[in-house]
């Protein structure tokens, strides 16, 4: 388990007992967004740093764009700027927007070769 999933479970260790609790429903409401923030980026960080380890065009790219080598960290750093920018379309929850984001072509643009 790395340091995300970490973050993540502990999170919604958190809201399950807040639950049990029954503690502030507009906090535990508040508390399950961020937990599904959370995991659309880790999905999405840990999905593009797997197709980046055989595609070092993408590799390049995440280190033209500033982000350093291709790591998990500066994977996860580029995807969840990426996501904070993403435009709300108040359609659909924001963490649906993320899972249904393109990160390659994200990563592509701006690239200069």
């Amino acid at each position: 388990m790395d340091e995300y999933q970490a973050e993540i479970q502990e999170l919604r260790t958190q809201i399950e007992q807040m639950v049990e609790a029954e503690e502030d429903p507009k906090l535990i409401a508040d508390l399950e967004l961020q937990a599904q923030l959370l995991e659309a980026i880790y999905e999405q960080a840990t999905a593009l740093f797997e197709r980046g380890e055989a595609d070092p065009q993408l590799r390049e790219r995440l280190r033209v764009r500033g982000y350093g080598d291709w790591t998990l960290d500066n994977v996860y750093a580029f995807v969840y700027e990426i996501a904070t920018d993403l435009p709300d379309d108040g359609g659909q929850p924001f963490a649906t927007e993320i899972r249904g984001a393109d990160f390659v072509a994200e990563l592509a643009r701006g690239a200069v070769f």
